[in-house]
């Protein structure tokens, strides 16, 4: 598919340099078959590449195919299209290739801000001299004492209005508070244990997919049962396991960072769950 990708550019006139970004030009990345191919095309127009999308049938035929840019206009989301244009698609063989098109202008931006970067392709030299590609533009970044203050305060404090959620019997309401208000900043605080226990060298990967490789097995274990159905009883038995986890990372991460750890705020609230679960 490498080939194909690059042997169409090298073919067409419209576009002048390929490079590639994502986990196929990470050196850490485990490879699978499930990888996507991230690929920039840098051209002289994007406007016929939009109009005639019959070239996508080079690469194969596809399932189904996304045009993030254009679903985002109709969300009221600007995009010029003339400088940069994007399409994800799924072919039948199970290939999967988000490809974008830009003029030079953007590539200039964009080639040097991501590390994972790996030139293809350049008809014309306008590719610059970078590193061989790594992930440390994705590794965690250390916690200022005032994120990792207001990470603890977040997730104790909305526990309040999930415990309520749930009294209510509101179930969409308190299930949503839990995983993306709750639970994110669990997340948050897992990464800085991980990021804390590497030397901040490494990267978790997007939403903590890589929690599993760097969290000690009793934290991973705990870690997935901090996931629950809609069932109130498994429910409330996955917030005091998230309670449990984030009160144990949160510690070890001040120790490590030398910030103190608000155990009034942890009390407080523990105190009112149990009213409820």
């Amino acid at each position: 598919m490498t080939d194909r990708i690059i042997g169409f550019a090298e073919a067409d006139e419209r576009i002048r340099a390929v490079y590639m970004n994502g986990s196929r030009a990470n050196p850490n990345a485990e490879p699978d078959g499930y990888q996507d191919y991230d690929i920039v095309y840098t051209v002289t127009e994007t406007g016929s590449f939009i109009a005639d999308k019959s070239w996508i049938l080079y690469f194969g035929e596809p399932l189904i195919v996304q045009e993030p840019d254009s679903n985002d206009l109709g969300w009221g989301i600007e995009h010029d299209f003339t400088r940069r244009y994007a399409w994800l698609m799924l072919f039948r063989d199970g290939t999967r290739i988000d490809l974008t098109i830009e003029i030079k202008a953007e590539t200039e931006k964009n080639y040097t801000a991501d590390t994972l970067t790996v030139p293809l392709l350049d008809k014309d030299g306008i590719l610059p001299e970078i590193p061989p590609a790594n992930d440390s533009g994705y590794w965690i970044k250390p916690p200022a004492k005032e994120k990792y203050r207001g990470c603890c305060n977040e997730f104790w404090w909305c526990l309040n209005n999930v415990a309520k959620g749930i009294v209510r019997d509101q179930l969409p309401y308190a299930m949503r508070m839990y995983t993306e208000i709750v639970h994110a900043e669990l997340d948050k605080m897992a990464e800085w244990y991980i990021g804390a226990n590497n030397d901040f060298s490494v990267s978790s990967g997007m939403w903590g997919k890589y929690f599993k490789k760097y969290l000690p097995p009793d934290y991973y274990g705990q870690y997935i049962k901090t996931y629950s159905d809609g069932d109130y009883g498994n429910f409330g038995a996955a917030i005091h396991t998230a309670c449990d986890l984030f009160s144990v990372l949160a510690r070890e991460v001040a120790a490590r960072r030398g910030f103190s750890y608000k155990q009034d705020e942890e009390d407080g609230m523990r105190e009112y769950i149990k009213r409820f679960f």
